[in-house]
């Protein structure tokens, strides 16, 4: 069952948009609040499936429905402790909201919850009121052969950013966009793939021989 749905993790972050967010969502989606991401609850218009909480910063709402108590003393924050259960539950796809926002300590360990799914085999994306992030990674199948990671981005967003998380990214090509790259590195130490846009009418085409890159593309 879990195959064919996605864990969605709601963070307490500040969401302005809901109608926004909200189309991310999916009737499928199973949904974890993690403590004061239930003040989204009802604005998102979606039932819990889990709540996760150690309650410092939101009451326990005592719904009927599975509720994980954590002590407030621990080593994960509720969001990893969320995406570790559902990991544990068998999820392939994440799917994180309320997740980026005024605590860039938060919303920093959120971006890296993305490279922890990845190097286990999974996929996950972060949506806000302005954006999507996702990974783009090259990969090595079971022969030992290197394969390029691969994203397209539309011309519906405005703007779109490639940003070395760790390590240099290497052969990293960009078509379709008003900043073309071809075969370019791109490292934590000089960041300078921001703010790019597409050609309109076009997509953009990335691709990225070796290493990984987060991808953030601004609506």
């Amino acid at each position: 069952m879990c195959e064919k749905k996605r864990c969605v993790i709601v963070g307490g972050a500040e969401i302005g948009n809901y109608r926004k967010v909200r189309s991310y969502l999916r009737g499928s989606d199973f949904i974890v609040y993690c403590d004061s991401g239930l003040k989204h609850m009802e604005k998102l218009g979606a039932a819990p499936s889990l709540i996760i909480g150690d309650w410092d910063s939101h009451a326990d709402p005592h719904l009927d429905v599975e509720t994980i108590t954590l002590p407030v003393a621990k080593d994960d924050t509720d969001t990893v402790y969320a995406m570790r259960e559902g990991m544990k539950r068998g999820f392939k796809k994440f799917l994180l909201i309320g997740s980026a926002g005024e605590r860039l300590d938060h919303t920093l360990v959120n971006v890296y919850i993305l490279t922890t799914l990845e190097n286990r085999g999974l996929h996950g994306m972060i949506v806000d009121d302005y954006s999507e992030m996702e990974l783009i990674s090259s990969w090595t199948d079971e022969e030992g052969n290197c394969h390029p990671g691969e994203a397209a981005v539309e011309d519906r967003y405005q703007f779109f950013s490639l940003i070395a998380l760790e390590g240099e990214a290497r052969g990293v090509t960009i078509k379709n966009a008003k900043f073309g790259l071809e075969g370019a590195s791109i490292g934590p130490d000089y960041q300078y793939a921001t703010s790019n846009e597409v050609i309109p009418g076009e997509t953009a085409e990335i691709t990225l021989e070796n290493g990984r890159l987060l991808l953030i593309k601004i609506n």
